[in-house]
């Protein structure tokens, strides 16, 4: 059944039993009405969805865990018990076969690894089995939707909050995340691309982490021995890196208050509470929020529109964010705001909403 996605509210539906839908369409004219009825069934939960969980060494991904709980209770998806991969490819590929095993007809997963799933995909394509791919954009292989935000847009943002922060001078440690994820190469290479053309008398420093948050500290360290007046830091994922830098700062005596002299200017992603907190405690001056609510709504709203046969458009939508085609299928491209002491605060943020219903 083709609909157009965009011109409707995600979890609104229009809900009849087979019995009256029959009806009016045999008052109508034709049973092909009852086809689509059916189809519209599918959607509310007429199909086994598989939750893969990326990691649970993030307080991003375990905030987007309880938004995916909630989600699957409060809209009726008939989930099968969700796995979670820990950022391991090889436990993600067995996670995956363990669902179709189960009769799964959609699957919602966030590959770590965007290339080595490719065979994976091809699998679940051979299956019919459609793939939402959360956060994360498979190199190669069919999926129905990527559900993320602009990552380059993120890499952007944080040079030229940083290079103008630090009026185009200075020097800036860059906690790359994983390469083998483009979600580590697309900040990369905005944040690289930008410092270059923007601000060429800032000095970055690349340090390769993988999203680990013990090597990001140990080569901060080094970094910090080696240029003591190092003046800026871009975390690429707040969820894995506060914590520990904080942590080294703060042992040094580097954590110093924006506006008073040796401060150091941290901009971060992922909009956690801790991140919010740390900005309210001037400990760190921005963060980049990942939407990890939407992130779950939208991935459990797709497996539905999947499982109902629908065909994505590309284009605005009635949510706040741009669907685009690319090569291997469709991506939602959801709004990522920059928050700064200026509006931490917002209750529009997920992370202030998570925080009240705590």
């Amino acid at each position: 059944m083709k609909r157009n996605t965009a011109d409707r509210s995600p979890f609104r539906r229009l809900r009849t039993t087979g019995a009256s839908a029959c009806a009016v369409v045999l008052a109508v004219t034709a049973l092909a009405g009852c086809n689509r009825e059916s189809d519209s069934d599918s959607a509310a939960g007429g199909g086994k969805v598989g939750i893969d969980l990326p990691r649970a060494d993030s307080d991003f991904w375990n905030s987007y865990q309880q938004y995916i709980d909630k989600g699957v209770k409060a809209d009726g998806i008939d989930a099968l018990p969700p796995t979670n991969s820990q950022n391991d490819i090889g436990k993600l590929v067995a996670n995956v076969q363990a669902f179709t095993d189960q009769g799964a007809k959609a699957v919602v997963m966030a590959p770590q690894d965007t290339g080595a799933i490719a065979e994976t995909l091809q699998t679940l394509s051979d299956k019919k089995i459609p793939v939402v791919s959360v956060d994360t954009r498979p190199d190669k292989g069919d999926v129905y939707m990527v559900v993320r935000a602009d990552n380059r847009a993120y890499g952007q943002k944080a040079c030229e909050y940083l290079g103008e922060q630090l009026k185009g001078k200075g020097k800036v440690a860059e906690f790359q995340g994983d390469l083998s994820s483009i979600n580590g190469r697309d900040r990369s290479e905005a944040f690289k691309s930008c410092m270059t053309e923007k601000f060429p008398n800032i000095q970055v420093f690349e340090l390769a982490t993988e999203w680990k948050g013990d090597v990001a500290s140990a080569k901060l360290q080094s970094t910090l021995a080696a240029h003591p007046d190092l003046n800026g830091i871009y975390m690429q994922a707040g969820g894995v890196f506060l914590q520990p830098t904080l942590a080294l700062l703060e042992q040094k005596k580097l954590l110093k208050a924006p506006g008073t002299p040796g401060h150091i200017t941290i901009i971060s992603n992922d909009g956690i509470p801790e991140e919010l907190d740390a900005i309210r405690a001037g400990k760190i001056d921005a963060t980049i929020s990942q939407p990890a609510d939407l992130y779950a709504k939208y991935a459990l709203y797709w497996a539905k529109e999947a499982l109902a046969g629908t065909t994505p458009k590309a284009g605005p939508t009635d949510h706040g964010s741009t669907i685009i085609k690319i090569p291997n299928g469709f991506e939602d491209q959801l709004p990522a705001p920059l928050v700064t002491k200026a509006n931490v605060d917002d209750p529009k943020l997920w992370a202030n909403q998570l925080e009240k219903k705590n």
